[in-house]
């Protein structure tokens, strides 16, 4: 009887602790873009070249690294993913040609392709 008092007393402890933690992340934060391999961005939804070339940018990403980004705006999707829309810090535009990007900011964080400033 002890045994199951105590086990569903660590279980209800551990389930309010999981649903407790809330995101370290807002509105106004600043992120670092970080390299990653090959360009390979999978949580930056970073647009396609064809679609930079047409807006008349230059899809090169030496220049996007290590670009201090600001979120904008963030966004829970039917999910539970949340995506974020980041802007560069300057207030110019990525690639010459697009303003906003979009990000799923928890899965971006833990893979280390943005690095909380």
């Amino acid at each position: 009887m002890r045994k199951a008092i105590f086990i569903s007393f660590v279980f209800l402890l551990t389930s309010v602790m999981s649903f407790g933690q809330e995101s370290t992340y807002k509105v106004g934060d600043v992120f670092l873009i970080s390299e990653v391999e090959n360009n390979s961005y999978q949580h930056i939804n970073f647009p396609k070249d064809n679609f930079i070339i047409k807006k008349g940018g230059i899809p090169n990403y030496k220049n996007v690294k290590g670009k201090k980004v600001v979120v904008t705006k963030i966004k829970e999707k039917s999910n539970g993913t949340k995506v974020a829309t980041l802007s560069l810090q300057s207030n110019k535009y990525f690639f010459n040609s697009h303003k906003f990007i979009t990000v799923q900011i928890e899965n971006a964080i833990e893979e280390k392709e943005l690095v909380k400033i």
